[in-house]
């Protein structure tokens, strides 16, 4: 991504204005024009529960899927009902998000998300995928409780980068895990436009890349 188009997409970020129907151009991330050890350039951070703040920063990372950057949550804090977020604009309701995660640590949880239609950090969908506990759930956030509508039961493996994606239309989700449908479901929970980004759990060390936005 050139400098051109960074600057591009952070202008875009920045505004609230849900996309036109009508304009359907991906919006994707790989964070390797930004500068490393620092916060990504376009995001907001939050987070759900307690305990402290999530660490976002850019990192340079040799396995990168797009070489040479990606963003990494670095918080080891462990408090087991703590769900750092970092989310972008503009404002989507039905979309098409994906994004590459690598579990690297974590004793609590090893939890890699996609939050979307997103109020604010106590108001989400979320859909992750867990290296400790081997399944991918779909929730609802609700005033900061969380609650899960769907799920599947299959190897996540810890250390190695895997493919999480949602595809969100009306009260329609369907999550896909390395290329494969594994939850097709219905909510109607949020059914307005609303910002998208990723989220880990816990003390969850979480890299991400080519995060990618597509409306529909």
């Amino acid at each position: 991504m050139n400098a051109a188009t960074w600057v591009c997409l952070v202008g875009a970020f920045a505004g609230a204005t849900p996309v036109s129907a009508a304009d359907k151009t991906p919006i994707t991330l790989n964070f390797d024009s930004q500068p490393t050890g620092q916060p990504p350039q376009g995001f907001e951070f939050g987070r759900t529960g307690g305990g402290a703040l999530g660490k976002w920063v850019v990192k340079a990372e040799p396995d990168a899927p797009s070489a040479p950057n990606v963003l990494a949550q670095l918080s080891t804090d462990d408090t087991d009902y703590r769900f750092p977020v970092a989310f972008a604009g503009p404002q989507l309701q039905n979309l098409r998000l994906s994004v590459k995660c690598k579990p690297v640590s974590g004793r609590v949880d090893q939890g890699c998300g996609l939050v979307f239609r997103l109020k604010d950090p106590d108001n989400y969908y979320i859909a992750r995928a867990n290296a400790l506990e081997d399944n991918v759930r779909l929730y609802h956030v609700v005033k900061g409780k969380r609650i899960q509508f769907a799920g599947w039961n299959g190897q996540v493996k810890s250390g190695v980068w895997h493919e999480l994606a949602i595809d969100a239309e009306g009260d329609h989700f369907q999550v896909f895990f390395n290329g494969t449908r594994v939850i097709d479901a219905h909510d109607k929970t949020f059914s307005e436009a609303g910002k998208f980004g990723v989220w880990t759990k816990a003390d969850s060390v979480i890299y991400f890349d080519d995060l990618t936005a597509t409306p529909k």
